[in-house]
Formats: C-alpha cells, structure tokens, sequence
C-alpha cells in the first residue's frame, strides 16, 4: 500500500514539476500547456496553484541596475526612510544628474497621488527639475499649494512659479501664497501667517497628501539657500562655523536636522519642518556632491520618508553615515 500511493506523489510532484517548467521556464499559456499534456485547463491552474504553495516555485528578479538597488537599500537599512530612488549618475555632468533625478521624482509622484489630494511643495532647482520632466497620461484632480512664500527672481526658486507649473501639467488647481519668504521682522511674519488667504494655504500643506521638497546647501557662494537670502553676501563663514548644515523649507538647519537658532529663520513665511511630521509621504529630492551634509542632517532630524537622489550622491551619503556611526 505504501509503495502504491508512495508512487502516486511522485507521479503527482512529477506532474506538478513538469506543468511548473513549462510555465515559467518555458513561458507557456495555461492554455497551451493543457493542450500539450491533455489536462485540463483548470487543472493546470491548480497545479500551479499548488506547485507554488508547496514552495517550488522560487522566483529571483535581478536588475540591470544592481549597484543603484543596492545603494537604495542601504540608504533605506541606515536610515528611516520608507522609500529610496537612486538614480544612475554621469560623472561631470550636474546638469544631466539634476534631470536623472527630476525624472524619477516625476515618477514617483504621478504613481503616488490620486485624485483629490494635496501636494505641497518647496521651490528650487530639483524641484523644478521634477516639474519639467512630468508627463503624465492623465490629467489629476489635485490641488497644488507652496510650503513657503514666495521668492522674485530665477523661475526655479519661485515656488508660486513652480506650484502652477506643477498643477498646470496634472491637470488641477494651484493656491499660491501672496507674501515674501522672508518678512520685514518677525511681527510682520506672525501678522502674514494669520491673514485668512495665507492661513488657509498653509493648512493645506500641512496636511498634504503628499510632499516634495528640495534640500538647500550653504556650503558654496552660489548655493541654492543664498538664492532665497535677502542679503546674499551675508556672514556665510559664521554661519558654517555655528554648525548650520543645510536648508529645509528656507529654515537653516544644524547636523541634527533641528532649525538652528538664526535671527533670519523667525522671518520666514513658511511652515516649520517638523509641521511636515503630520504628511504620508515627504519626498526629498537633490543631486550634487555639496548636498551630502544637508541630507545627512535632514536624515537624522527625519524631515522626509522618501529620498530621490543620484548614485554619485547618494554613495557620499552612505559613506558619511557610516563615518558618523564610527565616529558615535
């Protein structure tokens, strides 16, 4: 007896095992495989079914890109971050690694949102990246606000700019923020963050469904946070050596990712970093060797879920990391 339905199994797992190869190794149709082995079709179906909870079927899926999942993965076992893109670099070429980045923040964001949604975001120039390299198949019913006031002058720092742009190419609605970055004196500030018109944008954002927003560099002259200063050639040194990182929503921020204490940041027209705790997904976007520090410390004040950057950038910041660890 035990003979007889020890051969049975084996003409069972033989069949199964057959039916299994010729679905997944030889790409048959269920259909076709029922035909060439006189079964039916939903009994195929069940072999399969079968085959693969008895755990024959294991299926391993390389990329061509093993080196860029790689580096995701590492930035996201380093780091809190719940979602990590690395995009493939150029060595030399900036411009070429911004829309890299730009391309998959794009991405991201159209297999993200849904209709009815907020999307908050910031200006600069990984942001705008974002914007021009859209192109969604569908238009959005979605509404596009900014994190902070507006900034006159190169189209990428203004963020009013930018969030019509954004809506325009979704097919939604933009409510922009109709006051400076930076107010007169922190009176002036508290006085714009209570009229009605600004109020209800920033609450908006606050509880965006989604978030994307570039991180600043203070480090050269011509970083991105001195195209928002009032007084672009201001103590630049001084603040580098009061331990300021980066830039996050206009606010300088320490290594930490807390906003350190500046006279400049109580000015802000914006919401504070941490008020973006309360969003699902906070996407971060940046490219450049000179942005390491900035998302090293927005890292580890968790000031976003999700991070977009290039190889380049990101092998720099896992290297970083890892010498902070050392160090600690």
């Amino acid at each position: 007896m035990d003979m007889v339905e020890n051969k049975a199994e084996f003409e069972a797992i033989r069949q199964m095992y057959t039916v299994l190869s010729l679905h997944y190794l030889e790409e048959m149709k269920q259909s076709d495989i029922a035909v060439r082995l006189n079964l039916s079709t939903s009994k195929v179906n069940r072999l399969i079914a079968q085959g693969k909870r008895m755990g024959m079927v294991k299926i391993v899926i390389e990329s061509p890109y093993q080196p860029l999942v790689d580096l995701e993965n590492g930035l996201i076992a380093s780091t809190d971050l719940a979602h990590a893109v690395v995009t493939p670099a150029v060595p030399g070429n900036p411009h070429t690694n911004l829309q890299q980045v730009g391309r998959a923040a794009a991405n991201q964001l159209l297999e993200t949102i849904r209709d009815g949604d907020v999307i908050a975001i910031t200006g600069g120039k990984a942001v705008s990246a974002m914007v021009q390299n859209l192109n969604p198949d569908r238009t959005f019913d979605v509404k596009v606000v900014p994190l902070t006031g507006g900034v006159q002058g190169k189209y990428y720092t203004d963020v009013n700019h930018l969030a019509t742009q954004l809506a325009e190419r979704l097919g939604g609605t933009a409510m922009l923020v109709h006051a400076p970055l930076f107010a007169e004196s922190r009176e002036q500030r508290d006085m714009l963050m209570e009229m009605g018109s600004i109020r209800e944008v920033f609450d908006l954002a606050r509880n965006a469904a989604v978030a994307v927003v570039g991180i600043g560099s203070i480090r050269t002259a011509g970083s991105s946070y001195f195209d928002l200063h009032p007084d672009p050639d201001s103590r630049r040194q001084l603040l580098l050596d009061g331990g300021v990182t980066g830039e996050f929503l206009a606010h300088l921020i320490l290594q930490d990712g807390s906003v350190a204490d500046y006279p400049l940041n109580s000015r802000l027209v914006a919401l504070n970093p941490g008020e973006l705790t309360q969003c699902p997904l906070t996407i971060g976007v940046a490219s450049g060797e000179e942005k390491v520090e900035p998302i090293c410390a927005a890292l580890a004040g968790r000031l976003f879920n999700s991070l977009i950057i290039d190889e380049q950038t990101a092998t720099a910041v896992l290297e970083t990391l890892r010498e902070e660890r050392h160090v600690a």
